[in-house]
């Protein structure tokens, strides 16, 4: 590839917008399942979202009939916090 085509690329590259990468579970997580088991231990009686992020689990689900958003710590499934989705 010549000089100019591997700069035409760079520069089409760059110009491209950014996507948010999905981060994966680490080895020593919970899984998805055991996840689920700790946040109905928590109040939550349905999770409608669930995905590692930023070094802990991040997700939404009904807790008392409310629409909650949470934070959750990937190897104790404790909630780190919550609030009301929007």
């Amino acid at each position: 590839m010549s000089r100019i085509a591997r700069c035409a690329l760079a520069a089409v590259l760059c110009a491209l917008p950014l996507t948010a990468r999905a981060e994966a579970p680490g080895p020593d997580w919970l899984t998805p399942a055991q996840m689920k088991q700790a946040l109905k231990g928590a109040g939550y009686s349905e999770i409608t979202k669930l995905e590692a992020d930023d070094g802990h689990w991040d997700g939404e689900g009904l807790k008392e009939g409310r629409r909650m958003k949470f934070d959750a710590d990937p190897r104790t499934g404790a909630v780190l916090g919550e609030v009301p989705a929007e």
